[in-house]
């Protein structure tokens, strides 16, 4: 079903909502609460209905509740003030007042939009848009077609998962395929700012797969890379290749609207806007750095209090700043639940609210609810490198070591790149001490402060490694770095703040510090 309204689209089928042709990026539940309140514009929707169908009965919050309207009214050119579409029905709820036009969907027809310079950039969707266009096949061969579209089109759905950027429709995209049109144009006409591009190129049982992100209101590329593939298992290739290019893309694209907020004047920031910056502060893993990212974090809260990625976001901080040591664990962990929890209250399907929680579990002892957070944060966004990383080394501190290190690389593999690839080497690492691979463990330990010299964690792994390895001099070198990084650590802190189920496991690691000088 179709809604048109005012100068706005909202399409039910495609669960799209544009105005004048330009997406507007709008979130799961904040378009099921238009298309509810549309569905029964003949009366007063009350709270309680609201909260049934959207939240299917959860305990919400008033904030919670007024938040998503308030969002609703933005998205559709409507606000608190004026109520020209979305009324508040004092002490009973809330109505659509518009008038609507409605329209099935099959008889609907998209206008064809033509390519032409001669008209301005539209505004562009609140939160980033991406375009995928589709793949060139450059094989000469029309029947590989088929596999240049499915790649295209498996992209467009994974990106589709990561919620906070707007992808455009497949059907959108793919009415470019084959016809050579300048980015600035397609951008124009689509409404977006990255474009990601490709092509196929495929000769006997080998594959050449080629793709770019360009960002186009800049002119620059974001990030390139060419995968060349074996053709053992074509759908196989096809959901590898999506993967590595989905997880390698979502950091790329949070830097470069990282870079976008750093040139806004700070009194027009939005609560988005302080999250990217944030974003761009947690990756340093430095202590200030983490610091900063708090700070913005509870700026983008108050701007919206039911941000899920920001409150996510805000409790990794808090529990990652204590397993660090640089924050009293017992006082941090109140702090991180409460924000995970409510992250999760605001937005059940959100892949960073559910990895706070399962952190925040983690160091509750709660190894059961933990893992099963972070299985549920894979689900929603099976590209999370970060989630795979955090994953693994809940995995290691529940005695899995083996599984906790092929997270780790499976870290590694998805976003090689990655700002915190350093932490997904500590994790590896961690993994292998625990195996007591103690070479391994160094190596991974090294390419992790390689990265990020001043990675506490991989000077744990360092220390500890070195210690159990059996060289004197090797293992109290480590430890005057790790005490320049973590200057209060000690046995006592190890054994009191880490959360390890198994007794032995608790016991290789202090033995390892032991054996390299700490008290």
């Amino acid at each position: 079903m179709q809604f048109l309204f005012q100068d706005h689209l909202l399409d039910t089928d495609r669960r799209e909502l544009s105005r004048e042709q330009v997406p507007v990026s709008v979130e799961p539940q904040v378009f099921d609460l238009v298309v509810h309140l549309m569905e029964n514009r003949d009366r007063v929707v009350s709270k309680d209905e609201l909260i049934d169908k959207i939240w299917h009965g959860r305990s919400v919050s008033e904030s919670t509740l007024t938040s998503r309207i308030n969002a609703a009214r933005k998205a559709i050119g409507d606000s608190g003030a004026n109520q020209a579409l979305i009324r508040t029905i004092a002490r009973k709820g809330f109505r659509f007042v518009g008038d609507v036009e409605t329209k099935s969907a099959a008889a609907a027809t998209e206008p064809r939009r033509s390519v032409t310079t001669s008209h301005a950039i539209p505004a562009l969707p609140d939160r980033p848009a991406i375009a995928v266009l589709p793949f060139t096949n450059m094989s000469g061969d029309r029947e590989q077609e088929y596999f240049s579209d499915g790649i295209s089109e498996d992209i467009i759905t994974a990106l589709s998962k990561l919620r906070w950027f707007f992808v455009v429709a497949r059907n959108s995209s793919f009415v470019y395929k084959g016809r050579a049109v300048h980015l600035h144009e397609i951008a124009r006409e689509l409404g977006v700012r990255y474009v990601l591009e490709g092509s196929v190129r495929r000769s006997g049982d080998r594959v050449r797969i080629s793709a770019q992100l360009n960002d186009v209101s800049t002119g620059g590329h974001l990030w390139a890379e060419r995968y060349d593939r074996e053709l053992a298992d074509i759908f196989a290739v096809q959901d590898e290749i999506t993967e590595a290019i989905v997880a390698a893309i979502e950091p790329q694209l949070y830097a470069a609207e990282n870079f976008r907020a750093q040139q806004k004047p700070p009194g027009s920031l939005d609560a988005w806007d302080f999250v990217m910056r944030a974003l761009s502060h947690y990756w340093h893993i430095t202590r200030e750095d983490n610091a900063s990212a708090q700070a913005l974090l509870e700026q983008a809260i108050a701007i919206d209090p039911a941000y899920g990625k920001a409150l996510g976001l805000l409790a990794t901080s808090h529990i990652f700043g204590a397993h660090m040591g640089w924050a009293d664990m017992a006082a941090t962990v109140p702090v991180a639940e409460r924000a995970a929890l409510a992250a999760v209250e605001a937005d059940r399907d959100d892949a960073w609210a559910h990895h706070g929680l399962a952190y925040a579990y983690l160091f509750r002892r709660r190894f059961d609810d933990a893992l099963a957070e972070f299985e549920l944060t894979l689900t929603l966004n099976p590209n999370f490198a970060m989630a795979h990383a955090f994953y693994g080394v809940t995995l290691c501190y529940a005695g899995r070591w083996q599984d906790g290190d092929a997270a780790a690389r499976r870290a590694l593999q998805l976003s090689p790149r990655d700002p915190l690839a350093a932490i997904y080497c500590g994790v590896a690492g961690y993994a292998q001490f625990i195996g007591r691979n103690y070479e391994d463990a160094m190596q991974m330990a090294r390419e992790s402060m390689r990265q990020r010299a001043d990675f506490v964690g991989a000077h744990r792994v360092l220390t500890a490694a070195a210690g159990m390895s059996g060289d004197p001099a090797l293992a109290a070198s480590a430890l005057e770095g790790l005490r320049r990084t973590q200057p209060g650590i000690s046995l006592a802190w190890i054994t009191r703040e880490l959360p390890m189920l198994r007794e032995e496991d608790r016991a290789h690691y202090l033995e390892g510090f032991r054996r390299a000088g700490m008290r």
